[in-house]
């Protein structure tokens, strides 16, 4: 069948939205949105107003996926999706949170208290069977060994469960954000609707590469960029212009872009106090320690990751990222933004949380090119 309506979206720990977004601007009707926490709920509906983008027919779910599951909404949910796939083509989207199966994170796997939401995840999609999903994590779920296991556990309760998949280990830089950020992307569509079709069919129909825009094996060269330099307060550089061709992966392109000093929230950082010789010293472009990682304007960001006291500091300024900054990093419209009144650890946590949107849209984009060949 080919789509002839927007495909409906139930959208799952969707965060401040990011990911929803670029299915949003790809012609998918998102009307479902669930998030536990509720300043990023907020947050989601905040922005969406900001962008004049219409409200999710079904409604904002506050709370736990657990409750759509085994609690009382979830005959509700179950309801929800019948009637969606009346209109048209329904799909699930979610990456469950992931510092459970994160090396540089708490790495306790699937018994982990955010590990175990991948399981839960996973059982929304075998009870309500929708017809297609993705499900978005960190890379050690496809590399560690032991969350291999429970990665392949999950793929093989879904192939039992008449789900067809292909996943790819994604660098975000892929996509055109300016960051080195990997991720799997498992996507499924039930037999139901894609016909009975084997494993390598649906890899040679779904074209991951589709929407790729660089090869990440030369753009993740570091030869290729410059290293450290001294820290110059408010200092002023061109472009390299051997780098020209590559400039839109720069963070000094995206802040432009994204008029960072303009934006609603470019006030928004954290104020350095003990911390400021420290800010003042370390070079431009030093990224090797955990924390305290200064960028590079003429270079791509490493993962915007700002929890467990990892600090991102700007190139040219004494401070830690604003959270317009930050955003601009994540490849986020500059018309998106955040309420004055919400906390800085939270505007941070839910960036860093985020998947960046224009990896989000060019997903996206795939699944609705091959939504319209079935």
């Amino acid at each position: 069948m080919s789509v002839q309506k927007e495909p409906i979206i139930f959208s799952f720990f969707s965060g401040s939205g990011f990911l929803d977004l670029g299915f949003e601007k790809s012609g998918f009707d998102v009307r479902f949105v669930n998030e536990y926490h509720k300043p990023f709920l907020e947050a989601y509906k905040y922005s969406r107003k900001v962008m004049k983008l219409p409200e999710p027919k079904y409604g904002h779910f506050l709370g736990s996926i657990e409750d759509f599951v085994t609690g009382e909404q979830a005959k509700e949910l179950g309801q929800l999706v019948e009637n969606a796939k009346a209109d048209s083509l329904v799909g699930f989207i979610g990456g469950p949170p992931c510092p459970d199966f994160s090396v540089a994170g708490k790495n306790k796997g699937s018994e982990g208290e955010n590990g175990k939401l991948s399981r839960v995840y996973i059982d929304a999609i075998i009870e309500n069977k929708p017809d297609f999903f993705l499900f978005e994590n960190v890379k050690g779920l496809w590399r560690t060994v032991k969350h291999r296991a429970f990665y392949d556990e999950i793929k093989a309760r879904l192939e039992k469960e008449g789900y067809i998949l292909t996943d790819r280990l994604t660098n975000c830089i892929e996509y055109g954000v300016p960051q080195d950020r990997d991720r799997i992307l498992l996507f499924g569509i039930h037999k139901s609707r894609s016909g009975d079709i084997t494993t390598s069919e649906l890899e040679a129909r779904f074209n991951w590469e589709g929407n790729i825009r660089f090869d990440k094996n030369i753009v993740l060269n570091k030869k290729m960029w410059p290293t450290q330099e001294d820290y110059i307060e408010d200092s002023i550089k061109g472009c390299p212009e051997d780098l020209e061709t590559f400039n839109e992966l720069t963070v000094e392109h995206w802040f432009r872009e994204n008029d960072v000093y303009n934006h609603p929230n470019a006030k928004h950082h954290f104020i350095p106090r003990q911390a400021l010789p420290k800010f003042q010293t370390i070079l431009e472009g030093d990224d090797s320690k955990k924390s305290f990682k200064r960028l590079h304007r003429w270079r791509y960001s490493p993962t915007a990751a700002y929890g467990n006291n990892e600090v991102h500091l700007h190139p040219y300024k004494s401070r830690r990222l604003s959270a317009a900054e930050a955003l601009a990093i994540q490849s986020l419209p500059k018309d998106f933004s955040f309420a004055s009144t919400m906390t800085l650890s939270d505007m941070f946590k839910t960036i860093g949380n985020g998947v960046p949107f224009l990896a989000a849209k060019g997903l996206a984009e795939t699944i609705k090119i091959y939504l319209s060949s079935i």
